[in-house]
């Protein structure tokens, strides 16, 4: 039980400074696809859905009604940063890798409410839901 107690006070820690759970306004929540689903199904009003891969694979498919904003562009910090942070988004990339740098991004620069969908667009897909071309 020593052992324990110290491993729990970090992982609430942890969860605490993550935002733990799919409440609102809690910064950067990891939600797995088919929770995606749901938050843009129930859109909070100005939902953006924020894809960052690059222009090309955009174009290949999508999530519905998706904003592209390449994570490779020079200016994609900027661009990032001249985002609404009041604005709730989905954030997204093909396997969550660029994703997950994005959202620590909008989290160190305060967006209220961001939902990164866990193994990006390749788990979207994965779990039968639908892209556009």
């Amino acid at each position: 039980m020593r052992r324990v107690a110290p491993l729990i006070a970090v992982l609430a820690l942890s969860a605490a400074a993550c935002g733990g759970g799919t409440d609102t306004a809690v910064g950067v929540v990891m939600v797995p696809a088919t929770e995606a689903r749901d938050v843009i199904g129930d859109a909070p009003d100005g939902l953006v859905v924020l894809d960052i891969r690059t222009p090309e694979e955009f174009a290949a498919g999508r999530l519905a009604d998706s904003v592209n904003i390449d994570f490779y562009a020079a200016d994609f910090a900027a661009r990032i940063e001249a985002l609404d942070r009041d604005t709730p988004y989905v954030v997204y990339c093909r396997t969550g890798n660029r994703s997950e740098s994005a959202a620590a991004l909008m989290r160190d620069l305060g967006f209220d409410e961001v939902y990164e969908i866990e193994g990006g667009i390749v788990s979207w897909v994965e779990s039968g839901l639908p892209i556009v071309p």
